[in-house]
């Protein structure tokens, strides 16, 4: 991912004044790491916040795609308050993905009405992804939760494994090299309707998250993929 956003930022006609990875973790104190407009961070969970922090002592305002890492998403809004830090997240700076999500939170306000169909959420994504669910399944899962009375909470399930009734099935597979497939399944007894993204390469996600550095550079506050795409 890091070797493709450097690849369409420098398309783009920016350059790339410093890349940090787990080998040269010394580089957030250079004197180039510091000269930085925007740092784009994709991570792993473990590690994310602790690179924000890199980041925001800087000065530096942060775009991250990494997941695993939000239950203290309010930790950062809060200190960007305080703090005057600014920061751009997305669970995916797909394009598509993001029309994705708002068809998915639309269909699902749809279907609130009609208590017979039940739904569930399916991920593929390849055997390196370190978190399941992805946080993408885990946007349009939230976003069915807030449209349908009947589901309650979410639940990464083994494959065919049934949950409670007001529970939402996540089916998380990991295959191969897949860069990233999310399916919505509405089912009753009688028909089914089925919303499905599939990326077939990261590209789209390493220019959703240059672009979003564009927009970034010289704000202040919260942002997201709404904000960019005027969803």
């Amino acid at each position: 991912m890091g070797r493709t956003i450097e690849q369409i930022a420098i398309e783009r006609g920016h350059t790339i004044v410093s890349a940090i990875d787990i080998n040269n973790t010394d580089e957030f104190r250079s004197e180039a790491f510091r000269s930085a407009d925007v740092a784009i961070e994709f991570s792993t969970p473990h590690v994310a916040f602790d690179n924000y922090q890199q980041c925001f002592a800087a000065n530096i305002p942060v775009v991250s795609g990494t997941t695993g890492w939000t239950h203290r998403f309010d930790e950062i809004i809060n200190q960007c308050k305080a703090e005057e830090k600014t920061f751009f997240y997305a669970s995916n700076f797909s394009v598509g993905v993001n029309i994705f999500f708002a068809i998915n939170s639309h269909l699902a306000k749809l279907m609130n009405s009609f208590p017979a169909y039940d739904v569930d959420l399916k991920e593929i994504h390849h055997i390196h992804k370190l978190d399941a669910p992805s946080g993408t399944a885990i946007t349009l899962a939230e976003n069915i939760l807030k449209e349908i009375d009947r589901k309650s909470a979410w639940h990464l399930a083994q494959k065919d494994e049934s949950c409670s009734p007001d529970e939402l099935n996540i089916l998380a597979l990991r295959e191969d090299e897949v860069p990233g497939t999310h399916e919505v399944k509405y089912e009753s007894d009688i028909d089914s309707i089925t919303i499905r993204h599939e990326a077939k390469s990261r590209t789209g996600f390493a220019l959703g998250a240059v672009l979003a550095a564009e927009f970034t550079a010289g704000k202040k506050g919260i942002f997201g993929m709404k904000d960019l795409l005027l969803i």
